[in-house]
């Protein structure tokens, strides 16, 4: 089985790039985010084709998750329990979607980018993490043999190394301590980064900005991540990050990142 994650920017500009990914990858489940449409601007049509079921969650242009998959989706859960709101009227946005394909529970997040250290944005993003440790905790003590895949841009860089340059960072989000601590609390609740444990190199990138020619230049950031259940993470044989996605004419600013499983004992 192939579980795949992909911040696609943009669904309905890149449907075509995400249906040839599939038809030549042999993803069995893909996680999408920042897909930037209604649910019903969604292109069912075009992964239904490949034989592939589609759950999406989305409200505006903004944020937006989906799981598509061709072994089946059950229980389809739009947001994690707990998860906090923002704006006025505050409301939960379209980051979080968790369904069951192929007997995996994938959630399909998109973690919030927090802007800067001083915006109330920040504080969001540190609270729905900590409020999805809690969710994920939960999960483990409710099933300690729950196959968990939490899947998607996590909007921070663990490490110094999952960026181009620290010093250009300093004093911006993603690399923050509190960020990366809430990140490592996830693993602290007993999960696996199995994207680091099969891909440990350093200066190995998920995403490049559009401007300043930072892909020809590799000035990247690492920030596609995937923490699996122990019982999941058993099962992972490798990790591929497919950076050849984000060469051509309107490719995503990120690429996925494809988990390979071995069959459940």
């Amino acid at each position: 089985m192939r579980v795949a994650t992909w911040n696609i920017n943009s669904i309905r500009a890149r449907t075509d790039r995400a249906v040839a990914f599939l038809e030549r990858s042999g993803i069995d489940v893909l996680a999408l985010q920042e897909t930037k449409c209604k649910d019903e601007q969604f292109p069912h049509e075009a992964f239904e084709a490949l034989g592939y079921e589609v759950a999406h969650v989305g409200y505006s242009q903004w944020n937006g998750v989906a799981v598509v998959s061709r072994v089946g989706i059950e229980d389809v859960e739009i947001g994690f329990p707990g998860m906090p709101t923002w704006g006025d009227p505050a409301a939960a946005e379209a980051r979080a979607i968790g369904v069951t394909a192929g007997g995996v529970r994938v959630w399909s997040l998109y973690v919030p980018n927090g802007r800067a250290i001083d915006d109330p944005h920040y504080a969001y993003k540190l609270d729905w993490l900590a409020r999805l440790r809690d969710a994920a905790a939960g999960w483990l003590a409710a099933d300690p043999d729950a196959q968990v895949a939490l899947v998607g841009d996590w909007n921070i860089a663990p490490l110094d190394t999952d960026v181009w340059d620290p010093a250009w960072f300093a004093g911006r989000t993603h690399v923050t301590p509190a960020e990366r601590d809430a990140f490592a609390a996830i693993g602290h609740a007993g999960y696996t980064e199995v994207s680091r444990e099969h891909l440990p190199a350093e200066h190995t990138y998920t995403y490049w900005d559009y401007q300043q020619l930072r892909f020809p230049k590799n000035k990247g950031m690492r920030i596609d991540l995937t923490y699996a259940s122990p019982a999941l993470a058993a099962r992972v044989t490798g990790v591929t990050i497919v950076r050849d996605e984000r060469k051509g004419k309107g490719a995503s600013d990120h690429v996925p990142v494809v988990l390979d499983l071995a069959e459940d004992a």
